[in-house]
C-alpha cells in the first residue's frame, strides 16, 4: 500500500551546525568542540578573539562541506521539487557562524530548492554568542525564528549543566531580540537537573514568561549514555530530582505556561497563538524533509537516512559520492508505530480514518484494543474519529504509552 504523504517531495530543510564552544554536561549530539577562543600564532601579540565561524578554519572546512552537500542533494531532487516552506539551523551552536555565512547557505537553498515566499527560518542562538550586530546580520540574512538555548535563569544550575553562558548572557540576549523587535522567538528551558529544586524550576518558569517569548520548550532531562552526567549520574538518584518531582515539574510547566496565554501543542512545547514551529510540526506530523550535515538525518521518498555523526567521517562520505544505501521496505504495523509515534506527541492527535486507508483496519483497532485502559485512566482520550493524548498526564506518561503500542504492533493479528 502506498503512503503518499511519505513520497512526496521534501518542503523541510534542516541544517546542522555541529560547533559549540563547549560541550554541555547532558549533550550526546554530533558536535564539535572549538574553543571559547581563537588564537593566532602569526599574531601573538594580539589578545585571543572568541571562536567564531569568521576566525575557525573547522568551520570554514565544514561550510564548504557542506554546501557541496546541499548541492548534491538538490541534483537529486525531484523535478517537481516545490520551493521549501521550512529551513532549520540547528546544531551545536548555529550563532557561530558569521552572519555573512548564514546568508550564503540560505542563498544557496534559494537558487537550488527555492524558498517560500512565506518560508519559516529557524536559527538556535546561545546567549553570549552574539551581539547587536550579529543579530541584525541574522535577520538581514533572512533568518524570522529564533529559538535561544537559556535552559536555567540560576547561575549554579548553569554551571553544574556546562554551559558556557551565565545569566547575566541571558539577560543581555533577551534584551537584544527585545530591541530588534524580533516576534518569533522561542527560549528553552530543562527540568529534572541535578540539584534543581521545584522553587528554582518555577522562578525560571515566571522568569521565562516575563521574558515575552512567543514560543517555549520545555525537556526533561534525559541521561545519555557517555555523556559527562552518565558518568557522574544514576537516573533516579540524587542529586537528580525524583520522579514523583519531575512528574511535578512538567505538570507546573503545563499549568504555568497555559495560565500566561500558551497553548500546550505538543509534548514538550508551548506556543502563543500562530506561533507554533512550523518546522518542527514536519516530524511530528511524519511529513518528508531534507537533513544536511554532519549527523542530520532525511526522510524523502519515504526513506530515512542518517549522515555520518563524526566530521572526519563527514567529509570521507561526502568524498565517496555521498551515497544513501538502499533502505529495506517498512512494513505497515512498523510505519503504524512510527506514525503514532510521532503523531500523539500533538495535543490534537491524530484522525483514525486516514490510519485505517493506509495502514488497515485490523491493525488500527488493535492498538485502540490496548489503548483502552489508558482511556480508563484518563491518559488517552478518544472524540470522534480522533486519538489524542490527555493534557497533562498523557502527554507526561506518553512514553509508557507508546511502549504499549509498540509491544502490540510486534504482534502478528489473528485472522
Amino acid at each position: 500500500m502506498s503512503h503518499p504523504v511519505a513520497l512526496a517531495p521534501p518542503r523541510a530543510a534542516y541544517l546542522h551546525i555541529p560547533f559549540c564552544r563547549r560541550r554541555c554536561f547532558y549533550c550526546d549530539f554530533p558536535i564539535s568542540v572549538v574553543g571559547e577562543f581563537k588564537t593566532f600564532r602569526d599574531r601573538p601579540d594580539q589578545p585571543p578573539e572568541p571562536a567564531t565561524g569568521r576566525n575557525s578554519p573547522q568551520i570554514i572546512e565544514y561550510l564548504a562541506a557542506l554546501e557541496r552537500e546541499i548541492t548534491l542533494g538538490a541534483d537529486r531532487a525531484a523535478a517537481d521539487q516545490p520551493p521549501l516552506e521550512t529551513v532549520f539551523f540547528g546544531g551545536g551552536t548555529p550563532s557561530l557562524l558569521a552572519p555573512e555565512q548564514v546568508d550564503r547557505l540560505l542563498q544557496l537553498l534559494d537558487r537550488r530548492f527555492g524558498l517560500a515566499s512565506q518560508v519559516e527560518i529557524s536559527m538556535e542562538l546561545d546567549p553570549g554568542t552574539f551581539d547587536r550586530a550579529w543579530l541584525a546580520g541574522f535577520l538581514a540574512a533572512g533568518v524570522n525564528r529564533i529559538s535561544l538555548g537559556v535552559q536555567a535563569f540560576q547561575s549554579e544550575l548553569l554551571a553544574a549543566c556546562g554551559r558556557s553562558h551565565g545569566v547575566q548572557d541571558i539577560e543581555q540576549a533577551v534584551a537584544l531580540l527585545q530591541a530588534a523587535r524580533v516576534k518569533n522567538w522561542s527560549l528553552d528551558l530543562i527540568s529534572g537537573l541535578p540539584n534543581q529544586s521545584i522553587d528554582q524550576w518555577q522562578a525560571s518558569l515566571d522568569r521565562a514568561v516575563a521574558c515575552g517569548p512567543a514560543h517555549l520548550s520545555v525537556y526533561d532531562l534525559i541521561i545519555e549514555p557517555q555523556t559527562v552526567f552518565d558518568r557522574r549520574y544514576q537516573p533516579g538518584d540524587r542529586p537528580l530530582p525524583s520522579d514523583e518531582q519531575t512528574a511535578q515539574m512538567y505538570r507546573m510547566a503545563s499549568q504555568t505556561l497555559q495560565a500566561a496565554g500558551f497553548q500546550h501543542y505538543e509534548v514538550s512545547n508551548y506556543a502563543q497563538s500562530g506561533f507554533q514551529c512550523r518546522h518542527n510540526r514536519t516530524y511530528w506530523e511524519n511529513r518528508p524533509y531534507y537533513g544536511f550535515g554532519m549527523g542530520a538525518t532525511s526522510y524523502v521518498a519515504g526513506q530515512r537516512f542518517g549522515r555520518p555523526r563524526t566530521r572526519a567521517a563527514y567529509y570521507d562520505w561526502l568524498n565517496n559520492g555521498a551515497i544513501e544505501p538502499p533502505a529495506s521496505p517498512q512494513s505497515a504495523p512498523d510505519r503504524l508505530a512510527e506514525t503514532l509515534m510521532l503523531g500523539l506527541r500533538l495535543a490534537e492527535g491524530l484522525a483514525l480514518e486516514p490510519l485505517r486507508r493506509e495502514f488497515g483496519t485490523v491493525w488500527v483497532d488493535r492498538v485502540l484494543q490496548c489503548l483502552d485502559r489508558f482511556v480508563a485512566e484518563g491518559w488517552v482520550v478518544r472524540s470522534g474519529d480522533r486519538l489524542a493524548l490527555a493534557e497533562p498526564d498523557g502527554l507526561l506518561f506518553s512514553n509508557s504509552i507508546l511502549a504499549e503500542i509498540f509491544s502490540t504492533l510486534e504482534q502478528e493479528p489473528s485472522q
